[in-house]
Formats: structure tokens, sequence, C-alpha cells
């Protein structure tokens, strides 16, 4: 039985948290994400977890502290943002080097300097090749419901990754929405008993190795591995969003569509930036003009057999990207989309907009031009988008 509250991202996120009630925690403090572990604090010290809390000095350590529990066999979670994802990069390696199990909700932010502590995807961008598994939230109750669903994902058996789950630093993190929450009873069942790391470091009875020294010999073959648990992943996040479907109704898969099946322009686009294209595409359907809106929600796997199955027979394709690639061609969503579609014979044309870099604000009248754009004729292949002149 679902529960209507009121909550932000940050809260949705730490009651999502709380119902799974993993063995540990470790977390450093960072804005915009700061809200969320204090939330789940308070859980830890009312006694309505039986999660070891565990306070180190920086996300550095708290990564660490999260391998360390994860390979002794616990259900690990973490959340950051930022420069503290920045600081654990070393470590995020580590973790699905072991194939470890940890989930991890950031809550996007511009990386410094100059300083800001607002939002765009530079925290997360860098850590695509981290072998973490990627999931973008729109809303506080995709927040909600990723962090859920990727427990399940990442203790999979033919997967066993680490997952990360986005949601966008106060835009997402900070604002109240309506959200469903389900019953205790009800996420503990769907997420089960804990399915712990193959050959966790406190079994006497059968003793592993982690982090030897692995050189020509077998290292090709282990990263060979961990790319064929990636290939596992789409299965697995799909087979997840329908186990959640039945007992919330709400659908999750590897992307999420809107009018786009008789499309000549679409927008793709991830988190919360999809909710204000989704209300543009509506305005202008209702114009009589074909525009749609393909939202990626699972960045890691990239979902190349979905977008090329959505935007074949487009005719133009605007890709928005709140983040840069300096002396790149395009941005990080720009150039995956568009390597998806180069072997397809009727493909579209591809633009990349950058947008929203520190926080800037998205309207509609911005996602309108980037339409207008499409339908008029565009010069350039990257264009920065709501940008002083």
């Amino acid at each position: 039985m679902a529960k209507i509250v009121a909550l932000d991202g940050n809260d949705a996120v730490a009651e999502a948290m709380k119902q799974i009630n993993p063995h540990v925690v470790a977390a450093y403090p960072i804005t915009p994400q700061t809200d969320c572990m204090e939330k789940f604090a308070e859980f830890v010290s009312d006694g309505e977890v039986d999660t070891e809390l565990i306070l180190p000095e920086s996300e550095h350590s708290a990564q660490s502290a999260c391998v360390g529990a994860a390979i002794s066999g616990g259900r690990v979670m973490t959340a950051t943002a930022s420069q503290g994802l920045a600081l654990m990069h070393e470590i995020l390696y580590v973790s699905s080097s072991f194939r470890l199990p940890i989930v991890m909700n950031v809550m996007n932010r511009a990386l410094n300097s100059p300083l800001n502590i607002h939002c765009d995807h530079s925290d997360s961008m860098p850590e695509r090749d981290s072998s973490w598994i990627q999931i973008y939230g729109e809303n506080a109750q995709e927040a909600y419901d990723n962090t859920i669903q990727a427990v399940r994902i990442a203790e999979n058996e033919n997967v066993s990754l680490p997952v990360m789950c986005m949601l966008e630093g106060f835009i997402t993190s900070h604002t109240i929405e309506r959200l469903e929450i389900l019953d205790d009873e009800d996420v503990q069942d769907f997420v089960g008993d804990f399915n712990a790391v193959e050959n966790p470091f406190l079994d006497t009875e059968n003793p592993a190795t982690y982090g030897p020294v692995d050189l020509q010999d077998y290292n090709f073959e282990h990263k060979r591995q961990q790319a064929e648990a990636m290939d596992h992943a789409p299965k697995v996040i799909e087979e997840m969003g329908h186990e959640f479907e039945k007992i919330t109704g709400r659908k999750y898969g590897l992307v999420d569509t809107t009018e786009t099946e008789d499309a000549d322009r679409v927008i793709v686009v991830l988190g919360s930036t999809a909710g204000t294209t989704r209300s543009v595409v509506r305005e202008l359907r209702k114009k009589g003009e074909n525009v749609g809106l393909l939202k990626i929600r699972s960045f890691r796997p990239f979902p190349k057999e979905e977008i090329v199955r959505t935007l074949e027979g487009v005719d133009k394709v605007a890709v928005l990207d709140r983040s840069n690639s300096y002396g790149g061609y395009g941005a990080p969503l720009f150039m995956e989309v568009r390597n998806a579609l180069y072997d397809v014979d009727d493909r579209p044309q591809v633009y990349n907009y950058i947008y929203g870099l520190g926080g800037r604000d998205v309207t509609q009248d911005h996602i309108k031009k980037v339409f207008h754009d499409l339908e008029e004729g565009i010069e350039e292949r990257k264009q920065y988008l709501g940008l002083r002149e």
C-alpha cells in the first residue's frame, strides 16, 4: 500500500535507505547531499534502522570504508556530490574492480573552480568509464524509486557492480514534491535478502585475496569480465523495472519516450530537464508540431538499441548536455548518441546544446528555441543554450 507524502529529493533518498536498512553506510557531508545524510543519521539515532553509520574524515575515506564493509559481506550504501565524488575517484575504480554491489546517490553539483554549489553533471560524467552503473532520475519520485531498484541491480549475480543514482542538486535534492512511498515491508520484500559478494573477506572457510598485484598475465581478462558484467546490466535493469511496476504501477526501463513515434524533431536529455521538455512537447503537439522527447535513464550501460529504435527516421535531433567536454567535438551525451546512430542508414542530423552549467535555469522558452532551431536550420553543430550575450 503506497502512502502519499511531500518530500524533497534528499529526504526521499533517506527514506528509501531507511526502508532498505543496509548494514553499513559511510558518508561525508557535502552540499547539496548533506541533508540526506543528516536525515538518515536521525533514523540511525532513533533506532529505526540497524545500520552502522560511519563518519570518516573525507569522501575518499568514506568510499574506502564502503569497500571494506562490502568485501566483508555487508549491504553498503553512501551518497556524495561534486568535489566529494571527485575525491572518491581512485576508490570508485577499486569498488567496481572488486565487483562490489555498493549503491551511491549523487546529488549532482558543478565541480570547482570557481566555487559553485549548484547543479550540472560535471561531477558524474568524468566517472562514466569507472565501471559503475549510472542511472539518472528526473524528480524526487524517481530518486526514491531508483535507490530501491539499484540494490537489486547491483546485487544481481550476473552483474555484481556498484550503482550510482543521480539526482540534481537543489533542483531535485531540495525541491519538495508529491511522492508515493511504499510500506517498509513492501520494500524489504522487493530488495530481499542480501546477495553478498561471491567470496566475502571474512569467510574463513573460503579464504579470498582482494587487491593483489595483477600484471600482464591476467589484468586484461579481469577487465574483460567487468565489461561482460556491464553487458548483462541492461536486461537486469529492465527486469527490475518490470518487477517494480507490479507493486507501484510506475514503469521504468533504460529510456523513456514522449511523442516520438511520428516525430520529425526530438530532444534527448538526462535528469530534471526532461520534465520541462515534456511540457513543451505536449504544448507544441497541440499546435500541430511533430516534436518528441527521449529521456535517457541509464547512461551506463548506454542504451544503444533503444536510442536507435527511437531516433531512426527522425529528421533532426538535439542532444542537451548539462556538462561540457573541453576541446572535444561535443559533450558526453551528444558523443554517445551520435556514435550510436553512426551505422544507421536513415539517421538524423544530430546537434549538441550545452546548457545549465553551474545551475543556470533552463526554461520552457529555451526548449522552444531548440525545437525552433531544429525546424529553421542550424549552422554550428555545437550550441550554448541560455548563455548571456
